[in-house]
């Protein structure tokens, strides 16, 4: 433990602990008002990230952005990113490695020729034909 409270950090990553300007945290009630605002803006950015996931908009990055947010004063949303992000890096692993890209190429190039075999059939059963009347 450092003398001011944060963790000594592990493999390469940065301490665990409040990020407030040192001036704001020698005083108790100005660190604690500090955390609520961080709270409450980092809320409101996660509360717009989970309102835009099922509209149009960048959901799962402005969640992030609003962990992101809390990270700077709080250990439990450092460990979430540093969790977050380890998984990350080990999906993205998996994905590269040959034998699932290969396994995912052939994949997609079955689902491409059982999608045009069904687009040719309707074609040569329908024509061009849509099956809803337009105009009037």
């Amino acid at each position: 433990m450092q003398k001011d409270g944060m963790q000594d950090a592990g493999a390469g990553e940065p301490a665990l602990g409040s990020r407030a300007p040192h001036f704001i945290k020698r005083s108790r009630p100005l660190h604690v008002s500090w955390q609520v605002g961080v709270f409450v803006v980092g809320l409101a950015v996660v509360v717009a990230g989970v309102i835009m996931l099922p509209l149009p908009g960048p959901g799962w990055l402005v969640i992030f952005g609003g962990m992101a947010i809390w990270a700077t004063e709080f250990v439990w949303a450092q460990l979430v990113l540093r969790w977050t992000k380890r998984k990350v890096t080990e999906a993205a692993q998996r994905a590269l490695d040959p034998r699932v890209r290969r396994r995912n190429i052939i994949l997609t190039v079955t689902g491409l020729v059982i999608a045009g075999t069904l687009v040719g059939i309707y074609l040569w059963k329908f024509g061009m034909v849509m099956p809803w009347k337009v105009g009037g």
